[in-house]
């Protein structure tokens, strides 16, 4: 029994072997003009950040809608300057002056809720 699971068992490695072997892989011309057709519709990153490639999608706007949409949101402080200030943080307005954060911190760190960093 034990030689007729082995035999079984070599026996489709070997078939799975042979049918993967029959496969026809792309030769060096073949990828190095899907490369070029990559590059040429913009579908390549470049470097870390851009990863994956944002796919651009058709936009019913025109564009004095988009300067439009641009200056507002840069006026509103909306607009990200870089990979550092993303997400944007949203700006809160607070009823509190500045003695009772400064009273609120002290109470924390009194208290054992903040507590402050080796150096």
């Amino acid at each position: 029994m034990k030689t007729l699971a082995s035999l079984l068992l070599i026996s489709a490695t070997l078939a799975g072997t042979a049918a993967y072997a029959k496969e026809p892989s792309a030769t060096r011309a073949q990828v190095l003009a899907e490369l070029q057709a990559a590059k040429a519709a913009g579908q390549l990153s470049v470097g870390e950040l851009d990863y994956p490639r944002a796919i651009g999608s058709a936009s019913s706007l025109t564009r004095e809608q988009v300067v439009a949409e641009l200056q507002t949101a840069r006026a509103a402080g909306q607009l990200s300057a870089g990979e550092l200030d993303y997400p944007l943080a949203t700006s809160q307005t607070s009823s509190l002056t500045r003695e009772q954060v400064v009273a609120d911190l002290q109470a924390a760190k009194a208290t054992g809720r903040l507590t402050q960093p080796a150096a």
